[in-house]
């Protein structure tokens, strides 16, 4: 597909005009100076648009606000965002106040409460925890307030880091059953080649991965294609898309214009269908803890029947995890196949493989006799 060469928009876009409950991402560039800090006119001037689209009830919104880091560099003294992480969470510890302080101004113009939402990997893939952050961004749009959503950057590790907002935003959508994600940035669609030279066209449809399959996304270059947040923002579009959440992608400048609907930036095409529970999460949130490998025969059973993991069909363990952690399944070759919450500590797995539950039950205890990975915590991986 080569952009508006392409297949036109007809009218207003559907998915778009339809949506109820939306959830919309903002990157740091969209609401910082060029020298770190808060720009309280960008600020504003999106929160007059959101303000708009949710006047009157009919619409829900969700924000996934990038910024925190950026907002407290100033305050600390810092020239640039730094490279280690103990002083990005000190950083994201200043910033956040100052910038849910700043929606919070903002917002209350139009007389919108907002609650600040903080989230790490671990929240989410976790049964209890998934429940628990539904219900708190559920009741929060219920109450009429509007949930402002960021990583919780002042506690995460390199090791339960969603790694981007683009990625966390996705997750959200599908967290809050949206119907339709927007990633705002600075960058106004996806383009089927470097937009500043001649010759190239902005995308304006995408219906599924062959569409951009041409296209190189990646290279360092000036926001467009040629970046490496591009690459993060096609990855959650895809996510979305595969979850049945229709996604725009636009610049924060033309975020009236793609939430009525018109034919601005990128807009993706659901792709799947819509999923209630969390196995998304661990696929795409959860960092493994270590790896188990699996004989050929369990490796048949859990992808092709779903079936749980019992001890009996584990050949080796990897890794220094606890009960509850997520680990990847391997095959004998070392591909990963699937991805689960182990019931076991890495210290307990070596006395129980090749071994039948019965025998470990009979043995060890009625503790013993659950599944080692549960089939409704585990995720197949396509790849």
């Amino acid at each position: 597909m080569s952009g508006e060469s392409g297949r036109a928009v007809q009218g207003t876009r559907q998915g778009v005009t339809e949506a109820r409950r939306v959830v919309i991402k903002v990157g740091s560039s969209s609401l910082t100076t060029a020298t770190g800090g808060l720009d309280a006119d960008r600020v504003d001037a999106l929160v007059d648009v959101l303000a708009k689209v949710r006047s009157g009830g009919a619409r829900e919104i969700v924000l996934v606000s990038s910024g925190a880091i950026a907002a407290g560099l100033a305050p600390l003294g810092l020239a640039r965002r730094p490279k280690d992480l103990a002083r990005q969470q000190a950083a994201a510890s200043v910033g956040q106040g100052l910038l849910v302080a700043r929606y919070t101004a903002s917002f209350a113009r139009y007389g919108v409460r907002v609650g600040q939402v903080l989230l790490t990997s671990t929240d989410t893939s976790r049964r209890a925890h998934y429940r628990n952050a539904y219900r708190t961004l559920d009741q929060l749009l219920a109450m009429g307030a509007l949930p402002v959503v960021n990583e919780n950057d002042t506690v995460a590790t390199d090791e339960i880091r969603f790694g981007d907002n683009d990625r966390l935003a996705a997750l959200v959508a599908h967290l809050v059953r949206a119907d339709l994600l927007v990633l705002l940035s600075d960058v106004d669609g996806l383009y089927d080649g470097d937009p500043a030279k001649p010759g190239t066209s902005r995308i304006a449809e995408v219906t599924g991965p062959d569409d951009i399959a041409h296209v190189q996304i990646g290279s360092a270059g000036k926001a467009g294609v040629g970046t490496g947040g591009m690459v993060t923002k096609v990855e959650a579009a895809r996510i979305a898309a595969a979850a049945g959440i229709p996604v725009v992608l636009t610049s924060a400048t033309y975020a009236a214009d793609a939430l009525a609907g018109r034919d601005t930036g990128t807009y993706f095409h659901r792709t799947g269908r819509r999923s209630a529970d969390r196995l998304l999460w661990l696929a795409h949130a959860s960092t493994p803890q270590g790896a188990l490998t699996l004989d050929d025969g369990a490796v048949r059973a859990v992808v092709e029947r779903r079936t749980s993991l019992l001890p009996a069909g584990i050949a080796a363990v990897e890794g220094d995890f606890g009960a509850g952690d997520p680990v990847e399944l391997r095959d004998s070759t070392g591909r990963a196949v699937a991805r689960g919450l182990v019931n076991f500590d890495a210290k307990e797995l070596p006395q129980l493989l090749g071994r039948s539950t019965r025998d470990l039950a009979r043995e060890l205890g009625p503790a013993y006799e659950r599944e080692v990975v549960h089939r409704d915590d585990l995720v197949l991986l396509h790849r």
